[in-house]
């Protein structure tokens, strides 16, 4: 269990970051979704499942998706003009 627990504390790490640094908004997108999954799997191997859940619909499923609608709205917008 603490093998598995460090692992996916090495992924968060390297996934929250590659969230800040990502230049294109799409692959911002992708990374923000895959960083509230390991986050969601995380909670709950720290043994928190409430707080899991509630990252896996907030972080990985709702958060995405509203950027998700924005950054199309976005896109609709400058090929109108």
């Amino acid at each position: 269990m603490k093998a598995l627990t460090a692992a996916l504390l090495l992924l968060v790490a390297v996934a929250g970051p590659s969230v800040v640094l990502s230049r294109d908004p799409r692959r911002q997108l992708f990374a923000l979704t895959a960083f509230g999954a390991l986050l969601a799997a995380l909670f709950e191997v720290l043994q928190a499942p409430d707080v899991a859940l509630s990252e896996l619909v907030v972080g990985t499923a709702v958060t995405p998706l509203l950027f998700a609608v924005a950054l199309t709205s976005i896109a609709l917008d400058r090929r109108r003009r």
